[in-house]
């Protein structure tokens, strides 16, 4: 459901996943330590630190984001013939983990200036059957929470975050994942933080930890276990096997350690993509992404938009030949086969399906050089002359 995500053949690839220089040293390390599979010493300091950053009740890594929203499903009890309210602009992932559970997606328009959800849709899509919103931080900038979570307390439902993509970004001073039910976080390689492949579920309610531990233990109690508050440990619950390996944790760990460096560096590519391609925006030729006051994001990801997908096409081939790798991202969910399977859209789709048309993403990654970027903006410059 989206473009290619490497461009591992081109001169300048779209991504090229982080390293501190420090992975392999501590996934030896974690060889010697006899500990490879989940909760291992490099898990746990990687929970701390991400309890200790955002201020969550508790934070467990899993094996994905994708599982980590399978816990969020689980965590909010979601049964078959409910119905989730979302974005169709997202992922498949966002509404998978709640199709497995049985309920059905109903997805609602997004607003043209973040690409996130359109909170003044989302009261209208509410029925009898409706127990879930959830929201999408398109690329690390806030959904509109204060209006979303005044909904839901209305009308007594749950709020699941896919921050995915908002690790250590933040909304009126708080961290992306910790303002709804349940928060989610992406560790995969094209993340500012990488596993390679991993995740991490964001417990928010403090009388739900327990739980979510037996739902991420296979439905056993076997976190209690290790911590010896019983003497042994046994199945209670539903439940899967949702931890990572803490080799996974140890790749994670080297970049949690220089999580501000990463930052500061992806955030001055940000900055300066920004400030050399404003004036075509002030011409009228492109535009940019928009950061709502209140919002702070983390550099996610450099997108500009085009005037239509025709123009979008040509600017990617047009780089491609410079042997420079842009990408488009989510083809709506809701014009997909699964999407027509399993959801439906209310209301119109205004923004949905021509706002992800005209966008294209440009290279950005821990460790791109000056004169990369300046190559990438010059290419674009060429392109809109």
């Amino acid at each position: 459901m989206s473009a290619p995500m490497g461009g591992f053949f081109m001169r300048i690839p779209f991504n090229v996943p982080p390293s501190t220089g420090k992975e392999v040293e501590y996934m030896a390390q974690a060889i010697r330590n006899n500990k490879l599979c989940g909760d291992g010493p490099f898990t746990h300091k990687c929970h701390e630190w991400l309890e200790q950053k955002t201020g969550a009740p508790k934070v467990l890594l899993t094996t994905s984001g994708t599982s980590a929203l399978e816990m969020a499903a689980l965590l909010c009890d979601v049964q078959p013939g409910d119905e989730v309210i979302m974005p169709s602009y997202t992922f498949v992932s966002t509404a998978d983990a709640f199709v497995q559970r049985g309920a059905k997606v109903v997805f609602v328009d997004i607003r043209p200036d973040t690409m996130n959800i359109d909170e003044t849709k989302v009261e209208a899509a509410i029925t009898d059957k409706t127990t879930v919103i959830c929201v999408v931080h398109y690329a690390g900038v806030a959904c509109e929470m204060d209006t979303i979570m005044d909904i839901a307390r209305r009308h007594h439902l749950k709020v699941v975050e896919d921050a995915a993509q908002g690790v250590l970004s933040w909304y009126k001073g708080k961290a992306l994942g910790t303002i709804g039910d349940v928060g989610c976080y992406s560790f995969h390689e094209t993340k500012n933080y990488t596993m390679g492949e991993g995740g991490a579920v964001v417990v928010n309610h403090p009388e739900q930890i327990e739980q979510a531990e037996i739902y991420r233990e296979k439905g056993t109690n076997r976190s209690k276990f290790i911590r010896g508050q019983i003497d042994k440990y046994t199945w209670v619950d539903y439940g899967s096997s949702y931890l990572p390996s803490d080799l996974n944790a140890a790749y994670l760990w080297a970049q949690l350690e220089e999580a501000d460096t990463i930052f500061d560096d992806r955030m001055n590519t940000w900055n300066q993509y920004r400030q050399a391609l404003q004036p075509l925006a002030d011409a009228g030729k492109i535009e940019l992404p928009v950061i709502p006051e209140g919002c702070d994001h983390n550099a996610h990801m450099f997108y500009i938009k085009c005037k239509n997908i025709e123009e979008r096409s040509a600017l990617i081939a047009f780089l491609k030949e410079r042997d420079i790798y842009s990408a488009f991202h989510y083809i709506p969910l809701h014009t997909a086969p699964a999407g027509q399977k399993f959801g439906r859209f209310h209301g119109e789709d205004v923004y949905t399906t021509t706002e992800s048309e005209r966008l294209t993403r440009l290279p950005l990654f821990y460790g791109l050089t000056d004169e990369v970027r300046e190559e990438v903006v010059e290419a674009v410059k060429e392109f809109f002359a």
